[in-house]
């Protein structure tokens, strides 16, 4: 079977967040998936099959290394431009539709970039004071250091915090999460910085922080833009702390929320499965 491995929200090789994608994947079942993803030991391993849907150009499964998700971000950008690397060609020019465990997920060509509207929350709103409290303890923060917090579960299960700028953010050791599941803190940079804000992505395990995390800054653009948080385009810079360069493009359009970043093809071959 064909094996792409792309770099996302990056525009040079081992900076941003990469994906494994197998292609014409019909014909593996669950578990061939599953211990595919347990073997590259990547954050998603990705596999593409003929859609089921009629209004969709291919159909997505995602697969970290300890289960299925219904939708996450950078393997929707990476295994995008990986359908296109091999001559995919969508319905409509400039605008792919992806179906996965989400539904339907539109994302279209935008110059260089490829980026995707941000699905409904499937979980929002205010997070309660004792799940905040725990939270900062786990993240090693004082509580008067968030000044917001929400839930912005569009799968994966995030929770996401303010804090008052990016320095906070780029500060933060965790103590470690227990029973917590993914938690998402952004912060602002001084004006005319590289970026707009710093996000950071943590979750329980090892390593415990993601790189560049496509379906939280979906999650958070929706959150900020939506309160007048943030303005109706930004960046935000991710993976700082591990040594990586991750922009991710925050746009509304309309009604829409698009979370759009560079994608490099890095590994190009086959995958005997």
């Amino acid at each position: 079977m064909r094996f792409t491995q792309v770099d996302v929200f990056t525009d040079e090789l081992m900076y941003g967040n990469p994906v494994a994608v197998v292609h014409d994947a019909d014909g593996l079942g669950d578990e061939q998936m599953a211990a595919f993803a347990r073997w590259t030991n990547l954050s998603e391993t990705t596999f593409l099959l003929a859609p089921t849907d009629p209004a969709a150009d291919y159909r997505l499964r995602i697969f970290t290394t300890g289960g299925e998700l219904p939708f996450a971000g950078h393997p929707t950008l990476g295994s995008a431009r990986a359908w296109l690397a091999a001559g995919g060609e969508p319905q409509r020019p400039g605008q792919l539709v992806q179906e996965c465990g989400a539904g339907l997920v539109r994302v279209r060509e935008d110059g260089s970039r490829l980026a995707f509207a941000a699905p409904p929350l499937r979980r929002g709103g205010p997070v309660d004071e004792a799940d905040v409290r725990q939270v900062a303890d786990a993240l090693g923060i004082d509580r008067a250091d968030v000044i917001g917090a929400q839930w912005a579960d569009n799968g994966p299960g995030w929770i996401a915090l303010l804090l008052r700028s990016a320095d906070a953010v780029l500060a933060i050791e965790p103590r470690g999460f227990g029973e917590l599941d993914k938690v998402g803190v952004v912060g602002p940079h001084a004006p005319g910085g590289h970026a707009d804000v710093e996000v950071r992505a943590f979750y329980p395990g090892s390593p415990g922080e993601d790189p560049v995390t496509g379906s939280l800054n979906a999650a958070i653009g929706q959150w900020l833009i939506g309160s007048g948080l943030a303005t109706d385009s930004y960046v935000a810079a991710q993976g700082t702390r591990l040594g990586r360069r991750g922009r991710v493009h925050v746009e509304r359009v309309d009604d829409d929320v698009w979370v759009g970043g560079d994608t490099v093809v890095g590994v190009s071959g086959t995958v005997a499965l």
